[in-house]
């Protein structure tokens, strides 16, 4: 079953699934700006076009990621990103 799930007025959208390959996992797009988001479960976040520089938790500087790209969230934790053009991603909930 397909979730829809829109945050920050819509400049953030996503369409949430399970799959047996996948798991849970978002596919979804944001629009330029900056957002923090929280997470539960660990996240792996992957970049498929254009780019998010990323503040992670923990980390004193800004990392950018562009398309194929991933990086890693951990359980119970916030992270920042700046988007400077419209970019979409995929983010996989892992278990651990």
């Amino acid at each position: 079953m397909l979730k829809n799930n829109e945050y920050f007025s819509g400049k953030v959208k996503s369409i949430g699934f399970d799959s047996d390959s996948t798991g849970a996992a978002s596919v979804g797009v944001m629009e330029a700006g900056e957002y923090t988001f929280g997470t539960a479960k660990p996240e792996e976040m992957t970049v498929v076009s254009g780019s998010l520089t990323v503040l992670l938790p923990g980390s004193p500087d800004w990392q950018r990621f562009t398309p194929g790209e991933t990086f890693y969230v951990p359980a119970n934790s916030e992270f920042n990103l700046q988007v400077a053009e419209t970019s979409s991603y995929l983010c996989k909930y892992l278990s651990k």
